[in-house]
């Protein structure tokens, strides 16, 4: 079976040194050395085959045997990201808490098992893509969960944002097994996801890295190794760290500007046009203005990803005010009812507290 991939190329861009851990399992400590950092790019398609890996290999050298795709957690991100890897040809198996978002998939040609142990034991690479660090956990740990299902031979891949110390526990657990672990949590939200545009952040076993590379970039478009398991976790919570303050302080200027009678419309043309232009605000300004949410990251997820990034920064005594400020503004959205709308709607939280 052949795979239409995008190549990429390895470069070695820069080295990180990094110190974190989370207050999340502060029992399991994070230490970070200095070690390579690659990004790897999307570029034109290419035919590519390759086999299941064997033992602790990566790609095998012959044969053209199918790799069995597992994928758990069918949600704003899982579904379109599994939908991707089916259109494209892949054998995939998938499992959801609520059975009935799995039948569009199976429509597509995808095929069902009622646990995460027997997706696991029935495909050689298991995807788990799960809301947070609990849902994560129970998935791959708890009874008929994933690790159940895995042994030698067999791949885990975690694409959930969890903490560091969550991501280690996952590991050991998979690895007891025979099994081979990486994380790669995902940048991007619902739309990236449906185009197979997201960045993903990966550590862990370089061979499953390899391995698993022609599916990422099937789901993403590009993909950074960053080495031992919890620097992709870290990576990921310091991104959205700075993505929820950024809409956080957006709201603000959103507000401001309306107070003193300028067009927020202007105001979302002026930034798209300077050195502090972001995708996110020419995307979701124009719904702001309207009061208009449509979920594209849920609120809940951008404050638990706060939250963590906190316990992150707490756990290596770096001071992080204005993450702090901005994780408050979203507890007070979510109590106001918004935990489902788009992490946009923390403007609301804003609004109520100038009618106070």
């Amino acid at each position: 079976m052949k795979f239409l991939v995008r190549p990429s190329y390895s470069q070695h861009l820069s080295s990180t040194a990094m110190a974190m851990s989370s207050s999340f399992c502060p029992q399991l400590p994070c230490q970070f050395g200095t070690r390579p950092i690659f990004y790897s790019p999307a570029k034109s398609p290419f035919t590519l085959s390759f086999k299941a890996f064997a033992s602790q290999a990566s790609i095998a050298s012959s044969g053209k045997e199918d790799l069995r795709v597992g994928f758990l957690g069918l949600g704003i991100m899982g579904a379109p990201m599994a939908q991707n890897l089916i259109k494209s040809g892949c054998d995939v198996t998938v499992w959801n808490r609520t059975r009935s978002k799995c039948d569009p998939l199976i429509n597509l040609g995808a095929k069902y098992q009622s646990s995460p142990q027997e997706v696991a034991a029935s495909c050689d690479i298991t995807f788990a893509m799960l809301a947070d660090p609990k849902s994560a956990l129970d998935v791959a740990c708890a009874e008929n969960g994933a690790a159940s299902g895995m042994a030698l031979g067999k791949g885990y891949v975690d694409v959930s944002t969890v903490d560091d110390a969550t991501s280690k526990l996952i590991s050991a657990r998979i690895k007891d097994t025979g099994a081979l672990f990486l994380e790669a949590p995902v940048s991007g939200s619902k739309k990236p996801a449906e185009d197979g545009q997201l960045i993903f952040l990966t550590a862990g076993d370089k061979s499953l890295y390899e391995t698993v590379a022609p599916f990422l970039d099937i789901m993403g478009k590009s993909r950074f190794y960053l080495g031992d398991v919890g620097n992709g976790a870290a990576m990921k919570l310091v991104v959205n760290m700075i993505m929820g303050s950024m809409m956080a302080a957006f709201s603000e200027g959103m507000l401001l500007s309306e107070k003193v009678g300028l067009d927020p419309s202007v105001l979302i043309e002026v930034v798209s046009q300077g050195a502090i232009s972001a995708p996110m605000y020419s995307t979701k300004g124009p719904s702001m203005i309207k009061s208009y949410y449509p979920t594209a990251f849920p609120l809940k997820h951008q404050q638990k990803d706060l939250r963590l990034a906190l316990g992150l920064a707490e756990s290596v005594s770096q001071s992080t005010p204005i993450a702090a400020a901005a994780n408050e503004l979203y507890k007070v959205a979510k109590s106001h009812g918004l935990s489902d709308q788009d992490f946009s709607a923390v403007i609301e939280a804003l609004k109520s507290k100038l009618q106070q």
